[in-house]
């Protein structure tokens, strides 16, 4: 990967009212129906104040994300179709994005491959980026380095606004509101040329997907002409298809050992979080298979992930990142601890009650009779002790002398 992080920030630290250059801005609103709605170009700067904005952040958003997992650094392919697919995009570049056929062939092709299903907005941006020299310190100097002019393509999702009560100003009163389209965040988009070792790389593509979707590998090879590739969601699905699926019906091993397979790479990960000169772990099918031996995987399972794992990702094999998933790993270390504390419990509970036990068989036979009395004296003052009633009241007389003391369950009495 040629494309840095601090690549793209640069780019996207420049999509600001003070800094940004866009010089034209074209679009295509397009219905459920594949059907054009409306078409529309125009100069950037000649943008109302509070448009301007939100345009500016439909391309800011196109440049975040994480290198490797939803921003991608797609190359072409070699196919001869390929190339001229390049060939076209550099034109389109070239011409600014005033020439309208060259608009809509590109407008073509995304309906004709975008499999969306409800109405979305596609959006092309030029740029020409005046590229500051850098001091050895590092530092921007005013002469320029080089001069990049770029596009920037946005295919947005339009939905219906939430259902919501507003203020109706002509009929004095809270009411429903009207429902109108809105323009969301892009699902995906590109950036051609690549800005790359803060120039222009003619022969990359850097390609946005919001998070957590899918790829869409049809518009990456047929629109583009490069060569698809997975971003992390896709990694991390494919990965725990190729582990489970290799146990057919066997379930709870199937995810006792995925968790102990994640669990490692969990580890690995957070070693290079620590040391950051450590270069990603790229888990092949060899180590894939390592790691099934640590969880003690039967060795036909095994060989059945090796297989089946170099069969999904051949020699595009995915980094470590790629294929963690956190929250599993979070979620079942915390029900191992809450287990283990359970089970710890579970031991005190039977100790204790072991206990009990024990102490029950030494308590004399009156601690069993709430209504038997048992009194401990001197033998010399036992014949003095008599029965009588008193006020009605059946009664132990215990003739006290002196300093005499009585304590009752512990209890010193008051004399």
């Amino acid at each position: 990967m040629n494309i840095t992080k601090g690549d793209v920030l640069e780019l996207r630290r420049r999509l600001k009212k003070t800094e940004c250059t866009f010089g034209q801005l074209c679009g295509c609103y397009v219905n459920s129906g594949k059907q054009v709605v409306l078409k529309f170009s125009q100069p950037f700067s000649e943008l109302a104040e509070d448009e301007y904005h939100k345009y500016l952040e439909i391309a800011k958003k196109t440049l975040s994300g994480t290198l490797g997992s939803n921003l991608l650094e797609l190359s072409f392919d070699r196919a001869e179709q390929a190339t001229e697919r390049q060939q076209y995009l550099l034109a389109l570049k070239s011409s600014k994005l005033t020439n309208e056929a060259l608009l809509d062939r590109l407008y073509e092709q995304v309906i004709e491959q975008y499999a969306y299903p409800g109405n979305y907005l596609i959006l092309l941006y030029h740029d020409v980026y005046d590229v500051p020299s850098r001091a050895t310190s590092g530092e921007e100097q005013d002469e320029s380095e080089a001069i990049y002019e770029y596009l920037l393509c946005a295919v947005c999702p339009v939905d219906l606004a939430k259902p919501a009560l507003g203020y109706r100003e002509d009929e004095n009163r809270i009411g429903a509101r009207v429902r109108d389209q809105v323009v969301g965040l892009p699902d995906l988009g590109f950036v051609y040329p690549a800005f790359s070792d803060r120039g222009s790389d003619v022969n990359a593509v850097m390609y946005y997907v919001k998070p957590g979707r899918g790829s869409h590998p049809e518009l990456v090879e047929n629109v583009l002409g490069c060569v698809a590739q997975r971003t992390a969601a896709e990694d991390k699905l494919a990965f725990q298809r190729v582990v489970k699926d290799a146990f057919g019906e066997q379930e709870e091993q199937a995810d006792a050992a995925f968790f102990h397979i994640q669990k490692t790479i969990s580890d690995m990960v957070a070693e290079r979080e620590q040391d950051t000169s450590l270069p990603p772990v790229s888990l092949t099918a060899e180590t894939v298979c390592d790691l099934a031996a640590e969880a003690e995987v039967p060795a036909d399972v095994r060989s059945h992930i090796e297989q089946a794992y170099a069969q999904t990702f051949g020699e595009m094999p995915p980094v470590a990142d790629n294929v963690l998933d956190s929250r599993l790993v979070e979620q079942g270390t915390v029900r191992a601890h809450t287990a283990a504390l359970e089970q710890k419990v579970a031991v005190l509970q039977q100790e204790l009650a072991q206990q009990a036990a024990a102490r029950a068989d030494d308590l004399p036979p009156w601690e069993d009779d709430p209504a038997a009395i048992d009194l401990r004296v001197p033998a010399a003052r036992a014949a003095q002790i008599r029965a009588s009633v008193v006020d009605g009241q059946k009664c132990l007389l215990i003739p006290l002398e002196g300093e005499d003391s009585a304590t009752v369950n512990g209890q010193r009495l008051s004399l």
